[in-house]
């Protein structure tokens, strides 16, 4: 018989462990302190889920960190129990697409769809819980490699908002932007005041007011988001136009500071700058968007950044709302994963 040297038999056995590892989900809940104090009494107990390679035991070893902002009324458990991420992230790291990276989504929801990932007297001060309290919490947990070069920042409509957004603010923080889909990038044909039922939120008493309301849901929260006031219960916004007499009146002044606050191609005079700071910057769009305002706002918002000459990268493809984002085929397969696996900054042990 032929006995292996003790250094060969432990060098046998980690083979062996690194063969049968497995990827796995921590789920768990963190108190937000930037959410305290929100006047629609949104609860600070956040959920993170947190998907960690086969790998990730290795010892000594770090990894990069993508950061996944979810669709509007979409929590942190979304891509895992509906779209099983957890799967189709082990495909491509078995198979090449990604080195190990560790994914994170967190929930972001608020009662009427979405916080729209800013700073509200009304909704609460989600931009600081990203950049102040989540990312910290990440990195003082896991094993992180924690710098912006290793950090990517990805999103689903609303949450490809959410990420062009935080490309916009924290380029210090996250350096590579991926939006699938993203929504509010510019204006589109049908003006914003002709979407909501202005009626009935003139008529509404509380938040489930709204309830089956789309759109009022819609641009309730990116009122709150954008135009809030917190000091006009129940929906403590200040509403950009009202219907008197049956006719839309739109107040100018409100208008004015809801467009210039929630379209991203406004806050380029001011951020273009941080985009060009990123290591690298790509939103796409599907072209059969049965809303094609939204088509038409990324056609624009593309075409602006142009203008102030920030390098990125911009693709329109043959698809409705949300059609192709998972699955093996889908976007965050064929485009979002190896963009990071070419963007962010992989070696790391310590």
């Amino acid at each position: 018989m032929k006995w292996l040297s003790i250094p060969a038999a432990l060098l046998c056995l980690a083979f062996a462990a690194n063969a049968e590892a497995e990827s796995r989900l921590d789920h768990t809940r963190i108190r937000a302190t930037s959410l305290a104090g929100n006047k629609i009494g949104i609860s600070p107990m956040r959920g993170v889920s947190v998907y960690l390679p086969p790998d990730y035991d290795t010892p000594g070893k770090r990894f990069p960190v993508i950061y996944f902002l979810n669709n509007m009324k979409e929590t942190e458990t979304e891509p895992f129990t509906t779209y099983d991420a957890k799967a189709l992230l082990d495909a491509a790291i078995a198979d090449g697409t990604i080195g190990s990276v560790i994914v994170v989504t967190a929930d972001f929801s608020t009662p009427l769809g979405s916080s729209w990932y800013v700073n509200s007297p009304v909704t609460g001060n989600w931009q600081d819980f990203m950049v102040k309290e989540l990312v910290p919490h990440i990195d003082n947990h896991y094993r992180t490699l924690a710098s912006r070069d290793s950090r990517g920042m990805a999103g689903d409509r609303m949450g490809g908002y959410g990420a062009i957004r935080f490309g916009m603010t924290h380029p210090d923080v996250f350096g590579a932007v991926y939006a699938l889909h993203p929504v509010g990038t510019g204006n589109g044909v049908q003006p914003m005041h002709g979407r909501p039922d202005w009626d009935r939120l003139q008529a509404a008493k509380s938040l489930t007011d709204l309830d089956g309301d789309l759109f009022g849901s819609i641009f309730t929260s990116i009122y709150q988001a954008h135009v809030p006031n917190a000091a006009h219960p129940p929906l403590y916004v200040d509403l950009p136009a009202r219907r008197e007499n049956g006719v839309v009146d739109v107040d100018a002044a409100q208008t004015g500071r809801l467009i210039k606050n929630f379209l991203l191609v406004n806050h380029l005079p001011e951020r273009a700058g941080n985009l060009k700071r990123l290591r690298a910057f790509k939103f796409d769009w599907g072209r059969n968007d049965s809303n094609y305002d939204h088509v038409i706002a990324n056609q624009a918002f593309a075409r602006m950044l142009d203008e102030y000459g920030v390098t990125y990268e911009a693709e329109e493809y043959r698809a409705w709302w949300g059609e192709r984002t998972w699955g093996k085929d889908g976007r965050v397969m064929t485009d979002l994963l190896p963009f990071f696996a070419k963007n962010l900054a992989f070696a790391g042990h310590k």
